[in-house]
């Protein structure tokens, strides 16, 4: 793809889009952001708006889920890169999660086959290995085949008794799946393929300084709880709980932008997993390993630094590496990085 190109990116003041923002701007892509509101805006213009500003727009999606909701925001573009989709863990009923999900994956592309004009080549949607992997049970070697298909009975079957991480992982295994049945159906007619790329746990810094907690993304607040509060996802052991994968957030964008551009990737489903198996004391030893410790606030989690550490899964990313062939962030570098951006935040 030429660095001509005109990128749409969806969610576009997201963890994870704002950096794919600057990535495909830094690189000579023109962007159109997709946001909510102009206020979601704000950020991605103070700090690519007086640098790029000729290379950035912004289009407004209120309600994604509304019929021909993108039909304007695909009309002229290159690519599609699909990254809004509901996240957290407070739905009540399943549908909270699913209905936006499916419906904002599915609806995007139901525009770009109708608006988006025959120079549209690629759309790549941000999935999760939440819809790959189960994180009840143990899976030897998961990988770009392996389907999250017990959550989804899960919710048929308990409705809004069903565990929260099973709805919101229901909502990933559904709308890929709905990405996929719809470019089988369309595939021989359209000029632009699919690619979905499966990242796990995402940590790293963000883009803006946060200088509250409560405005970490919630893969920085777990670890920020982790590391300095002392408290793994409510109380459960360091040692003993798995987090089934990392990758930084750069690296998750930079993926995206290999994606783009790697006509291998088409049609191709991708686990891009930095590391595992892990458990949260491997995140807990390697912040109080640094030095100089570049987080002082307050004293560091030791965890139990005597217990046996029992990771338990371990991804096939053999299709990443032949496809994409990414150099991943360490999880040191990863901790020093969110720790420094911690301590210039002040939280």
């Amino acid at each position: 793809m030429s660095i001509s190109a005109t990128v749409l990116v969806t969610g576009a003041n997201g963890f994870i889009a704002t950096w794919l923002v600057g990535d495909l701007l830094q690189k000579g892509y023109t962007v159109r952001a997709a946001v909510r509101s102009d206020s979601k805006a704000k950020h991605l213009r103070e700090s690519f708006g007086g640098t790029y500003g000729g290379k950035l727009s912004f289009v407004f999606v209120g309600n994604m889920v509304e019929d021909g909701a993108w039909d304007e925001a695909v009309k002229g573009v290159d690519a599609i890169v699909h990254m809004a989709s509901p996240v957290g863990l407070h739905a009540v009923e399943p549908s909270e999660y699913i209905d936006p999900a499916v419906k904002g994956a599915t609806g995007i592309l139901e525009s770009a086959l109708k608006h988006a004009g025959a120079q549209l080549k690629r759309v790549v949607i941000t999935s999760s290995c939440a819809a790959v992997l189960d994180f009840s049970t143990v899976i030897a070697n998961p990988n770009d085949d392996t389907w999250n298909e017990r959550v989804v009975r899960e919710c048929e079957e308990k409705g809004r008794e069903a565990d929260p991480l099973s709805k919101y992982s229901a909502s990933k295994v559904l709308a890929e799946k709905a990405v996929w049945k719809f470019y089988e159906t369309h595939k021989t007619g359209i000029s632009w393929d699919i690619t979905t790329l499966c990242p796990p746990w995402v940590f790293g810094p963000s883009h803006e300084r946060i200088t509250k907690l409560d405005d970490l993304p919630p893969s920085g607040r777990y670890l920020y709880d982790a590391i300095v509060a002392g408290s793994i996802l409510g109380g459960l052991p360091s040692t003993t709980t798995p987090g089934h994968g990392f990758i930084d957030v750069r690296d998750v964008s930079l993926a995206h932008v290999r994606a783009l551009e790697t006509p291998a990737a088409g049609g191709e489903r991708i686990l891009i997993v930095a590391g595992s198996p892990w458990v949260w004391q491997d995140f807990i030893d390697a912040a109080n390993a640094l030095n100089p410790q570049p987080y002082t606030k307050r004293p560091l989690n030791k965890g139990d630094q005597n217990g046996e550490k029992k990771g338990t899964i371990t991804f096939d990313t053999s299709k990443e590496r032949r496809i994409l062939g990414l150099r991943f962030r360490t999880m040191e570098e990863i901790v020093r990085d969110m720790l420094v951006s911690w301590a210039q935040g002040g939280i």
